[in-house]
C-alpha cells in the first residue's frame, strides 16, 4: 500500500509544472476577482454573469468535438458546476435518463434528458465505447478536470465571439437560472432544476434579464393612466 501511495505521488509531481509566487499570487487574485463579481442592490445576477441565449446558442455551434459538446450541453441544461461534470459515470445514463451527483449540498437526482442533449451524448459514447468508467474522460483515462473545463470554455468563448466577462464555466450555470426564468418557470421548477436544496439558492434567478426587462417595455407599451 505505502510503495502505490508514493509511486502516485511522484507521478502527480512530474505532471505539474512549479508554481512560483508571481503565479500563486494570480491564481489567489483570480479567485477574489471570481467572487467579487458584480452583483445588484437587491443581490441579483450582473449580467456578465451569464450569456444570453444567443450567447449560448454560439457557444455550442463552434464546439466541434462530440466529448466537449455533450459535456456543455449536460453542463449547461442541469445547471452542473465544473467539477461535477467530472462526477458523472457512464453507468448513470440509462436510456433517456441520467443521474447527476451534485456537491455543495446540492440534491443529487435523475433527469430526463432533452432530446438535444440526449442525441449528443448518444453520439458521444458511440466515439467513446461502451467501457465503464468516467462519463467524460481526459487523454489519460480519468475524469475530465475543472481546470480543462475552464480552458475549454475559454477557447470556445472566443471563437464565439464571446466577451472574456463571461468565459468562465459557472456562468453556464447561472445562464440556464436565468433563461428559465425568462421562459416563466416557477421558482419551485428553478430549485429542482438546479438541485437546490434551499429555495434561498434559487432567488437570484428571478432578477430581471435584459430580455426580462424588454418584455415588459412591450407589454406597457400602450399603458395609459389618463
Amino acid at each position: 500500500m505505502q510503495e502505490k501511495k508514493t509511486g502516485k505521488k511522484r507521478a502527480f509531481s512530474r505532471s505539474r509544472k512549479p508554481r512560483t509566487a508571481q503565479s500563486i499570487q494570480s491564481e489567489r487574485l483570480a479567485k477574489k476577482t471570481l467572487r467579487r463579481r458584480p452583483r445588484g442592490p437587491d443581490g441579483s445576477l450582473d449580467s456578465s454573469q451569464y450569456m444570453e441565449i444567443e450567447e449560448v446558442r454560439r457557444l455550442m455551434r463552434v464546439i466541434t468535438s462530440k466529448r466537449d459538446r455533450s459535456a456543455f450541453l449536460i453542463a449547461y441544461n442541469r445547471g452542473l458546476r465544473a467539477h461535477e461534470v467530472g462526477l458523472l459515470m457512464l453507468s448513470d445514463f440509462n436510456r433517456d435518463r441520467l443521474f447527476v451527483r451534485r456537491g455543495k449540498g446540492s440534491i443529487s437526482q435523475e433527469y430526463s434528458l432533452t432530446a438535444e442533449e440526449l442525441h449528443a451524448l448518444r453520439m458521444w459514447i458511440r466515439e467513446r465505447g461502451k467501457a465503464p468508467g468516467p462519463l467524460f474522460p481526459s487523454r489519460n483515462h480519468r475524469p475530465i478536470s475543472r481546470r480543462r473545463l475552464d480552458e475549454l470554455i475559454k477557447g470556445y468563448c472566443e471563437a464565439a465571439g464571446i466577451d472574456r466577462s463571461k468565459a468562465h464555466f459557472h456562468s453556464l450555470k447561472h445562464s440556464i437560472g436565468t433563461h428559465l426564468g425568462d421562459a416563466d418557470y416557477s421558482a419551485q421548477d428553478i430549485q429542482d432544476a438546479l438541485g437546490h436544496r434551499r429555495s434561498s439558492s434559487t432567488a437570484i434567478y428571478t432578477h430581471y434579464s435584459r430580455k426580462r426587462r424588454e418584455a415588459m417595455a412591450e407589454r406597457r407599451r400602450y399603458w395609459r393612466v389618463t
